[in-house]
């Protein structure tokens, strides 16, 4: 499928997808450094933890609030 195509949960599971395998290509070596950028702190590694981390907030947030009931009393909802 095409991009217009996907959902938005399914752009996020390519993210994750794509996140997950590129931390695996540039795993850290014995001798401290990324075996594909040959730096010691890999900045392509780092956006990829970053990208999961996120994706995780987003999915603990999106999850984590309840549907609210409208308290009568309220004075923004009478209107």
């Amino acid at each position: 499928m095409t991009a217009p195509f996907l959902s938005l949960a399914q752009i996020r599971n390519r993210l994750i997808f794509t996140a997950r395998a590129i931390l695996r290509d540039h795993r850290t070596g014995p001798d401290g450094r990324c075996p594909v950028c040959r730096t010691p702190n890999c900045p392509v590694a780092t956006a990829a933890r970053n990208l999961l981390d996120a994706a995780e907030k987003v999915q603990l947030w999106s999850t984590a609030t309840e549907p609210t009931t409208s308290d009568p009393n309220d004075p923004q909802d009478a209107g």
